[in-house]
């Protein structure tokens, strides 16, 4: 899968999912204020990605996901080590 299938995936779903403006999803963006999001709604957004792309995600993956671009590094190098 190309990094442009798994933004275009994942963008639709944070879209759909967390009621946000697109215009809001910039790769240079801070993930969590950008999608207000608290803990109950990371475990949401692991679900979803976990269910849209079939990878497993810990806790772990996320220390470093900062921002839009980082959530999608971590998509593809799952995606890769699964392939």
């Amino acid at each position: 899968m190309s990094r442009e299938e798994i933004i275009d995936i994942t963008n639709k779903f944070l879209i759909e999912e967390f009621e946000v403006e697109s215009e809001i999803i910039q790769p240079d963006a801070d993930l969590k204020e950008s999608l207000d999001l608290d803990s109950l709604d990371y475990v949401d957004l692991v679900v979803i990605i976990e269910s849209n792309f079939g990878i497993k995600l810990e806790s772990k993956d996320f220390t470093n996901v900062n921002t839009f671009d980082n959530l999608y590094d971590l998509i593809g190098s799952k995606l890769h080590a699964v392939a």
